[in-house]
């Protein structure tokens, strides 16, 4: 490429799996935290969706090298948190 053209603008870069991982934890998350939500405000609500995203998340997880997925540990242990929150919600109700 001749010097006198315009360099083109740098490309984003590409998130690492760690990265992608991390994000699906939040989502899964946030979801958690709706239908906490929901429930407390006594609406009924259909967890069948839960099971799927769960099961990418774990088999995302295994994916990573063992030191990336230990970073994630305090994210996932919070997860567990709030899905036995909305557990212990569910029974309640």
């Amino acid at each position: 490429m001749p010097s006198d053209q315009a360099r083109p603008p740098d490309l984003p870069r590409a998130p690492n799996p760690t990265e992608v991982v991390s994000a699906a934890i939040a989502s899964l998350d946030g979801t958690i935290a709706i239908a906490r939500a929901l429930v407390e405000t006594g609406r009924r609500i259909d967890l069948a969706g839960l099971d799927h995203e769960a099961t990418a998340l774990v088999a995302a997880i295994m994916a990573l090298e063992p030191e990336d997925a230990r970073h994630l540990r305090p994210a996932l242990e919070a997860l567990r948190d709030h899905v036995e929150g909305l557990a212990a919600k569910l029974h309640a109700a």
